[in-house]
């Protein structure tokens, strides 16, 4: 059956409507988005600005400490050599206490001469009446000091103050902390950021109200946080003369604070 003419017609009549409005309807869309963007970015827009802070305690739940070890000797293998002996002692003195291979960091390792400034009495000047005039001389080497730092990270906090105590008596240089800190932070700081978003969007919903105006899109954020990790020490910073006492064998964590703080920007209508 042949279409007529008149029918085909209508048919692209019909077509070219839908595609006129269709047309516009996704002009007058392009449009409207088009103002909306212009007004955030114009000085006319009408927005408030609210900053909100959000903060979470938790108990730190490791303990990072640090400590060095230095030893001098006439050459540079016997230093190495005395620095190596009484870090393995300290790795076999860690492991017993259950700390993982991969909680210890050894970095920083290095060596260095001595140097000491010899007097030639082929080039000593006589005094005078004015003084002594500076002597001559060299600086030679001596021997060497070889050192290296390891730090360290005790997941069982309550044994941080006992591992401290045993490294003590090793023959270490310089024994640091311990730090206490929390492990995983990104749930934690998540959560202090909903907060400080919680106290920005109430604050802004309060001010709006009272202008007689309604919160649109948020037009700006930005946020700032401080995550802190305390440091404590058992008396002081400990040497490796100074004794098992230094450290004593349960050290108070206390709790840490992470906040977060927002500024929000909000439309308002």
């Amino acid at each position: 059956m042949e279409i007529s003419q008149e029918y085909q017609k209508n048919l692209y009549r019909a077509a070219l409507v839908f595609l006129v409005i269709i047309s516009l309807f996704f002009v007058v869309k392009f449009l409207s988005e088009l103002r909306s963007l212009e007004t955030i970015g114009s000085s006319d827009s009408n927005v408030i600005t609210l900053s909100g802070h959000g903060e979470v305690q938790a108990v730190p739940d490791i303990a990072n400490i640090y400590f060095s070890i230095s030893k001098d000797a006439k050459t540079v293998k016997e230093a190495q050599e005395a620095v190596a002996k009484i870090e393995k002692s300290a790795l076999d003195f860690l492991k017993e206490n259950n700390v993982a291979e991969k909680d210890i960091k050894a970095e920083n390792a290095s060596f260095y001469p001595k140097y000491e400034y010899k007097y030639d009495a082929k080039i000593m000047m006589p005094c005078n009446e004015y003084g002594c005039p500076p002597q001559g001389g060299n600086s030679v080497i001596v021997g060497y000091t070889a050192s290296e730092s390891i730090t360290v990270k005790i997941r069982n906090t309550d044994d941080a103050g006992t591992i401290m105590q045993g490294l003590g008596t090793l023959g270490v240089s310089q024994l640091n902390g311990p730090s206490f800190a929390i492990d995983d932070e990104d749930v934690l700081k998540a959560e202090a950021r909903k907060k400080a978003i919680d106290d920005a969007r109430n604050k802004a919903e309060v001010l709006a109200k009272d202008l007689g105006m309604k919160l649109g899109r948020i037009a700006n954020f930005s946020e700032s946080g401080n995550y802190p990790m305390p440091m404590y020490y058992g008396k002081a910073t400990m040497s490796a003369d100074s004794g098992a006492e230094s450290a004593p064998a349960q050290i108070p964590k206390g709790e840490n604070t992470i906040s977060s703080d927002v500024t929000i920007t909000y439309e308002i209508r």
